[in-house]
C-alpha cells in the first residue's frame, strides 16, 4: 500500500467510527438512555441527551 492509501484508509475508518458514535449517541437519546463512560477512572453512566448537549 502506497502512503496515499494508508491516508486514504484511515480516514474513511476515522468517519465510520464518528458515524457510528453519532447514531449510538441518537439511539440512546431517543431511548432516554445512558452512556457508559470513564471518570477518573472510574465507571460512571451519563445520560446520553448530556452527551449531545456537549458535542
Amino acid at each position: 500500500m502506497s502512503k496515499e492509501e494508508i491516508v486514504d484508509m484511515k480516514i474513511k475508518i476515522l468517519k465510520g467510527i464518528d458515524s457510528a458514535y453519532r447514531r449510538l449517541l441518537e439511539t440512546k437519546v431517543k431511548e432516554d438512555g445512558d452512556i457508559a463512560v470513564s471518570k477518573n477512572g472510574k465507571v460512571v453512566l451519563v445520560k446520553a441527551k448530556d452527551f449531545m448537549d456537549k458535542k
